[in-house]
């Protein structure tokens, strides 16, 4: 039997679930094991409290899926079936009890949950996502050797990056050369659209890179990540491109002690609002409080954004086997944008950080 799945089968029988719904690509793949791009299609794999799980699938992918998920029934359906009713059936077939049915609220649209209010008129619904975030939350081994790899190979890509920079590259075909350098590697694909910024660019937080050219005097700003084996990695990095002002140095190292002193802080007991406010509070006694925008980092994984968030109002506590960015950034118009992120993995004693590439600045000549 698989293990994640026993996880869940365990709160069901202690909530008195009787039968959960899991239809996004990433908590499918967290419990089957089976990763699809389903696209308009159904996805879905189910779980019962005392029985083998289904996995829902169209009909051309079965024999994929009996490969990655042995542990559970795979059904497949053809284009022309009405695979709502098809699940509903074989939920059925299976159990007499669906008093209280757990899916993914987020997740299901409208339409699809219209089926299922037919099909079982009388069933309360509720949220399987809260479970499947806190399950996620701490990784086993195996994913984090994953996101290990998948940081690897990040630290690789931005070290492609800032060897390509030269005066009038442009930011696209920096990410042409980074993206053409990993996939030589092996990586499908990445964590999410690739980010280079160059000079006033770098001070929008998640900007759009284009035909900007590089040029003597820039910030530019990496952010890009990995993903290995299902599991993505994050990392963001900021370089000078010739000589920078006073003040941009000035912001680039509160950007990185800010970041060094949550970093340190990351231990057991520690809530994720203890570690944004410890950032935070360095930038603002620095001056830059109004240009710090965001929280400080994000849960990582499967999804390159996942729970658990860091915010100044987040009270969940750090446990070992937590997984998350921290990303402080420093955005003044016109003047400078800083970000530095690296992955950490909460362990019994001093965090772990996965990321490796240097984050002392570099002026590249």
């Amino acid at each position: 039997m698989n293990a994640k799945n026993e996880a869940l089968q365990a709160w069901m029988n202690e909530s008195n679930v009787d039968v959960s719904i899991a239809t996004s690509k990433y908590n499918v793949f967290y419990l089957s094991g089976y990763y699809s791009e389903p696209h308009e299609r159904l996805l879905a794999y189910v779980s019962f409290k005392n029985q083998q799980p289904i996995l829902l699938c169209p009909a051309m992918e079965v024999h994929d899926a009996k490969n990655a998920a042995p542990h559970a029934e795979v059904i497949g359906y053809l284009d022309t079936d009405d695979s709502m009713e098809l699940l509903s059936n074989e939920i059925k077939k299976r159990s007499s009890q669906f008093a209280v049915v757990a899916l993914e609220k987020e997740h299901l649209h409208v339409l699809r949950f219209e089926s299922l209010l037919k099909a079982f008129p009388e069933t309360k619904w509720v949220s399987l996502e809260d479970k499947l975030q806190m399950l996620r939350m701490v990784k086993d081994e195996e994913e984090i050797k994953k996101i290990q790899k998948a940081c690897e190979l990040a630290d690789f890509a931005v070290e492609v990056g800032v060897k390509t920079l030269r005066e009038g590259i442009t930011e696209m075909e920096v990410i042409a050369e980074i993206e053409y350098e990993v996939k030589k590697k092996g990586v499908r694909e990445m964590s999410f659209s690739t980010m280079v910024l160059a000079g006033p660019n770098a001070a929008s937080p998640h900007g759009t890179p284009g035909a900007a050219k590089v040029k003597k005097g820039d910030l530019v700003l990496f952010d890009l990540g990995v993903i290995f084996e299902g599991y993505c990695s994050d990392i963001t990095r900021t370089v000078a491109f010739g000589d920078i002002s006073e003040e941009q140095a000035k912001i680039y190292e509160t950007v990185k002690n800010a970041e060094m002193k949550a970093i340190e802080a990351c231990r057991i007991g520690k809530t994720c609002a203890d570690i944004d406010n410890i950032a935070r509070n360095y930038i603002k006694d620095a001056g830059y409080s109004a240009y710090f925008p965001h929280r400080l980092g994000h849960g990582l994984g499967l999804s390159v954004h996942e729970f658990p968030s860091l915010t100044g109002h987040n009270q969940v506590p750090l446990e070992k086997g937590m997984c998350f960015t921290i990303e402080p950034g420093i955005y003044v118009p016109n003047v400078a944008g800083v970000r530095i992120e690296d992955d950490i993995v909460v362990t019994a004693n001093e965090p772990l950080v996965l990321t490796k590439y240097p984050k002392e600045l570099q002026i590249i000549i």
